[in-house]
């Protein structure tokens, strides 16, 4: 018995430390990670440290909430019934040759793009590498390993990767994951505003894709992560930011996809409204 909960205990902290280190990435990925740690160790004291190593993840917290209701099956399963109509949506909204861009690393929209790719659709893929810790490599990885062409462009070069310049084609459409859902906007990775800020400039729609479960009401505290990740041993007093998230307006989002459908993001925002009312 003993050997058994130093077992547990050992996984469980395992997982705490690659979620603080983003060695897993993505929401719904830590999610289900987190699904894994509580269900080891189903404390309140676990919960809570499990909530506090992403802040900035509802999808987190909402999971341990539904805990209490939902078994653990039945978790699993909406992560993936929504992920296979997510796919669907997508899959309508790519057009032969398009050029799709996207930023940082999101289980929804790479899954929905491979899903495109074995449908038949033909298309290529911008990203960026999402500095300082490249989570773009991971999605470009993910890309090519499924046979999808990708173009991955330094993170200051997001107006020449987007309007087409030196030699590189004009995106046809942009998508985005989320790790929140506000009532007014999104909050994603750092240098999502700027995609987006440059893709109205140039007339190119954006789209959210998202799990629903990413919702919440409460304020999203935005995360700034250490600078050793930007310069590690710089100069004494040289000062570093490196925020991870910031805020995208709603204004800026042409539609939200997620497995209530392709929605305005008002629209959307009362079609969850309406089904957390009814829980």
């Amino acid at each position: 018995m003993v050997a058994s909960n130093f077992k547990k205990t050992r996984i469980f902290n395992k997982i705490v430390r690659d979620i603080k280190d983003v060695k897993i990435q993505g929401a719904r990925s830590i999610a289900k990670a987190a699904l894994i740690a509580y269900s080891l160790i189903p404390t309140k004291y676990s919960r809570n440290k499990l909530i506090s190593l992403r802040p900035t993840e509802p999808m987190l917290h909402n999971v341990l909430n539904k805990i209490e209701t939902h078994s653990y099956k039945e978790i699993l399963k909406h992560f993936d019934d929504s992920q296979e109509k997510i796919n669907k949506f997508v899959l309508s909204l790519i057009k032969s040759n398009d050029v799709v861009f996207t930023h940082c690393h999101s289980t929804n929209v790479v899954q929905s793009l491979i899903s495109a790719k074995k449908k038949g659709k033909n298309f290529e893929v911008y990203n960026t590498e999402t500095r300082p810790l490249l989570q773009g490599r991971k999605t470009a990885k993910e890309l090519e390993k499924n046979k999808i062409r990708v173009t991955q462009f330094v993170d200051s070069a997001l107006d020449v990767a987007l309007g087409g310049e030196q030699g590189s084609k004009k995106v046809d459409k942009v998508f985005l994951g989320a790790d929140a859902l506000l009532k007014k906007g999104i909050v994603n990775k750092i240098g999502s505003e700027v995609v987006a800020r440059i893709a109205k400039e140039e007339k190119i729609p954006v789209y959210i894709v998202a799990d629903s479960w990413k919702f919440t009401k409460k304020p999203i505290p935005y995360e700034q992560r250490s600078l050793n990740e930007v310069w590690d041993k710089a100069p004494k007093n040289i000062k570093i930011k490196n925020p991870a998230f910031e805020f995208l307006d709603k204004k800026y989002i042409t539609k939200i996809i997620s497995e209530l459908g392709i929605l305005s993001y008002d629209e959307f925002v009362r079609g969850i409204t309406v089904v957390l009312a009814k829980k």
